[in-house]
């Protein structure tokens, strides 16, 4: 963030603004890509193309084969994906998140086209952050349990508007 805000050259030193950052391209690129998790980056857990609708913040992964495009964790039989849709306004604080239903899929070697579609796109006069997270679980018993120890769930924020 202290990137983001170094990005805003019309306030003086000591009184630059994220908000004021974030209005630049510059600033922007400074959040794209981020990981929100050091042990499971998305490029390492995700090795499939996605797609994204800045309109709607639809996310699309065509064609994944769970089994082939996956860094997939010792004892994972499922995956979870999800997308969220953000928009925040630095300067009001005013926020609106919207989140994709879960799709959850089997770890196989059967190829399927995930759609992660949040339920309405979010209001206000923010900047709009677009994140992809991507979960792993195991089931025993027909109980899916979540593989929580932090090195394998990846959460990125794939694009700042």
């Amino acid at each position: 963030m202290s990137k983001v805000k170094n990005s805003d050259i019309t306030s003086v030193r000591g009184q630059r603004q994220v908000a004021i950052g974030l209005a630049t391209p510059e600033g922007r690129a400074h959040l794209v890509g981020f990981d929100f998790n050091n042990n499971a980056q998305l490029s390492s857990v995700l090795r499939s193309d996605f797609t994204l609708d800045s309109t709607t913040g639809e996310v699309n992964i065509v064609d994944l084969t769970p089994n082939h495009d996956l860094g997939i964790p010792g004892g994972a039989t499922h995956v979870s994906f999800s997308a969220g849709f953000l928009n925040l306004d630095f300067s009001s604080g005013d926020k609106e998140l919207q989140v994709s239903p879960i799709v959850n899929l089997p770890i196989n070697g059967i190829a399927s086209t995930v759609t992660l579609t949040p339920p309405t796109v979010p209001s206000g006069t923010g900047n709009q952050f677009y994140f992809l997270k991507v979960a792993f679980f195991q089931e025993v018993n027909s109980i899916q349990y979540p593989l929580n120890n932090g090195a394998f769930n990846a959460l990125q924020l794939i694009e700042v508007l």
